[in-house]
């Protein structure tokens, strides 16, 4: 028995194999074996829609693989329609095939390679890397019978002070419900320990920028639109594509767009969603606007440089009143 005034719960999580026919017997790849692989397959199959699944797929068609992603809906469709047609395009024109809506079973392993069963005919590939999430690191240790509440995924229920609901028991990162990003483990590791040890520190996490590694990136804070809706919000919204965006015709890459979401009634900034090939370096300032509840009429009004991607936030924010194409360079 071990004895504590305090505990932090921080076991983390690991790659989440679904229960596929066959696959058990196979010599698949999750994202571990994938990132420590010393070799390149001709044909990478990968499993799977979400972060890791793209990011990896990408980073692989880029080494000289030909990759196929087999998705049971789109890509990152939890983001929606939107970004996952853009990302989905700009995945096809660089040679990635993409099989929407496409279940694969049974899956078996023979003469070195895998077969996948999918409908009206059978997939081979070299190796198969499954992707599908990852699931909290909390079955084996009889969390409910010190009281601490899992939710349906087995992951940790915890408040903004990183608090259980049992007394004295905390937990962070990704064996948590809170979003699995090694920056918000950090953050909830920090408050935890403040926490534990006599202070007072919460984690607010309605402005989290998020980021996805594909090229273009995917970058999103704030409420979409359909969340925007499911909150019983009646919101305004406006979508500004980067052939609009000088930074993007200098770079001759107008793939994307930016895309804004706005309290129909008073125009508060509530989300933005961005698909570009710098949209993470755009995204903070997105978020310090929601979290200062700027309007798109502050944002409009601001300075920003020209000549760089942040200033499609302006552009994004000026379609709200404005026809930015009739804009001259710069306008304010």
């Amino acid at each position: 028995m071990v004895a504590f005034d305090r505990c932090l719960i921080a076991t983390g999580a690991s790659a989440a194999v679904p229960p596929i026919p066959g696959i058990e017997d196979t010599p698949y790849w999750t994202s571990t074996e994938a990132l420590a692989s010393n070799g390149i397959p001709e044909r990478l199959a990968v499993i799977g829609s979400s972060v890791v699944s793209v990011e990896i797929a990408q980073a692989f068609a880029r080494l000289g693989n030909r990759v196929t992603i087999l998705a049971r809906s789109t890509l990152l469709f939890r983001e929606g329609p939107a970004i996952s047609e853009a990302l989905t395009a700009a995945f096809r024109a660089e040679g990635i095939e993409v099989l929407e809506h496409t279940e694969a079973s049974p899956i078996t392993h023979r003469d070195g390679g895998f077969v996948l069963t999918i409908p009206s005919r059978e997939w081979r590939a070299g190796r198969l890397l499954i992707a599908t999430g990852r699931a909290p690191n909390t079955r084996s240790l009889a969390l409910e019978a010190a009281g601490v509440a899992l939710n349906d995924q087995g992951a940790i229920q915890v408040d903004s002070d990183m608090r259980t609901r049992a007394p004295d028991i905390y937990a962070a990162g990704d064996c948590t419900d809170q979003p699995q990003f090694v920056y918000v483990a950090a953050a909830a590791g920090t408050r935890a320990a403040i926490n534990m040890t006599g202070g007072h520190a919460t984690l607010d996490l309605t402005t989290l920028p998020r980021v996805i590694f594909t090229d273009p990136r995917v970058a999103t804070v704030g409420f979409s639109e359909q969340a925007a809706y499911h909150q019983g919000i009646e919101n305004d919204c406006r979508t500004l594509t980067l052939d609009n965006v000088p930074r993007a015709l200098v770079n001759f890459d107008t793939r994307g767009f930016i895309k804004m979401v706005a309290e129909a009634r008073t125009g508060r900034l509530l989300g933005v969603q961005a698909v570009a090939p710098e949209a993470g370096e755009l995204n903070q300032a997105a978020a310090l606007a929601i979290h200062h509840r700027m309007t798109v009429t502050d944002l409009s009004s601001q300075l920003f440089p020209y000549l760089t991607m942040v200033e499609g936030l302006k552009l994004a924010a000026q379609t709200f009143s404005k026809d930015v194409k009739q804009l001259s360079c710069c306008a304010g």
